[in-house]
């Protein structure tokens, strides 16, 4: 009777167990899926897998986070649909992207916000991130850890350099499908177009375009010195990646588990950002010995034609007071 009776609640203590997704998938091993467009090569992602790495080790091999690069998953807006869907789990990528959504996201991107690196990483890790990781939730998505550095946006042209604001009246320019971008470059008086990044390379080389902006590792990556011979290093933007999970998926993860995950993810961002500050010097001089021209622009008259345009005013507006009030307190009076 006795152990009738030991059986039965043990029974009863498994069926509880199991009543509770936590405490049940403990007993398993949990594997999840993180897609990025990013190529497998791109510091962010030898970044992500490192985490993740690190994640299964210090969870004897509980939690699993495969990472899965090179849009194997599908486009950056195809994994934000099938993340919030729960289609997927996980995925990573810019805050331009995610601020089709979540206007806030588009903060960081906003043109020269930030004076520098220490500058962005503060704001981002202080009280502006927070209040942008608040916008998660509200479209069913959860933000893991620290954003990743994807480094600040260039100039490059196929005729000359761009020194002064001048220099851009006329020039089409390949922009992505970004409105806070769009915006920043007409009002700069260029003829910004929007061209996909696969097609990019050859609007440049068949002068559909004059030039375009992106990161150093984008403009190398996509081989651009090959078709475009002047690089201004005009800082005229940041970039930074998110980890966004699917909301169920995250919660059925145990709490100590999550744990481990947020300080994997969050240590290997900050990693990764020296990394990639080690890549742009290392990028500029491999870049110059393959032919492009580097000079450095003063931001100054550039911020200053955006403050006389009324963008940056509209861009208050459209981020509301309460966002813009973070902004301004990182870049000072904007609008």
């Amino acid at each position: 009777m006795m152990h009738r009776r030991t059986a039965l609640k043990a029974i009863a203590g498994t069926a509880a167990a199991a009543s509770l997704p936590g405490l049940a998938l403990a007993q398993n091993k949990i594997t999840m899926k993180l897609g990025i467009s990013l190529a497998q090569s791109h510091p962010t992602v030898v970044g992500l897998q490192a985490a993740c790495a690190d994640i299964l080790k210090e969870t004897n091999g509980q939690l699993a986070i495969e990472v899965f690069p090179n849009s194997q998953l599908g486009s950056d807006t195809d994994m934000i649909s099938q993340v919030r869907s729960g289609a997927i789990d996980m995925m990573s990528t810019a805050g331009g992207v995610f601020a089709t959504l979540i206007p806030s996201a588009a903060v960081a991107v906003t043109p020269f916000v930030f004076a520098d690196l220490p500058t962005a990483f503060r704001a981002m890790d202080g009280d502006l991130g927070a209040h942008v990781r608040a916008g998660f939730t509200k479209v069913n998505l959860v933000p893991v850890g620290k954003v990743w550095d994807h480094g600040f946006r260039q100039i490059t042209m196929s005729t000359k350099p761009i020194n002064a604001v001048q220099d851009l009246s006329g020039v089409k320019l390949r922009v992505p499908a970004t409105p806070v971008l769009q915006q920043t470059f007409k009002a700069l008086g260029a003829s910004p177009t929007t061209i996909g990044i696969g097609e990019a390379y050859t609007a440049l080389q068949t002068k559909v375009v004059d030039g375009q902006e992106n990161s150093l590792a984008i403009i190398e990556a996509q081989r651009f010195y090959e078709v475009q011979k002047y690089c201004s290093l005009s800082n005229h933007s940041w970039e930074c990646f998110w980890i966004a999970a699917n909301p169920k998926s995250w919660a059925a993860v145990p709490e100590n588990l999550r744990q481990v995950a947020t300080r994997a993810f969050e240590a290997h961002a900050v990693k990764t950002r020296t990394a990639m500050a080690a890549l742009n010097t290392t990028l500029q001089d491999s870049l110059t010995k393959r032919g492009m021209v580097f000079n450095t622009v003063n931001p100054v008259p550039f911020r200053d034609a955006l403050q006389k345009a009324g963008a940056y005013k509209e861009w208050k507006g459209k981020f509301g007071d309460e966002t813009w009030a973070l902004v301004e307190k990182y870049s000072g009076k904007l609008a």
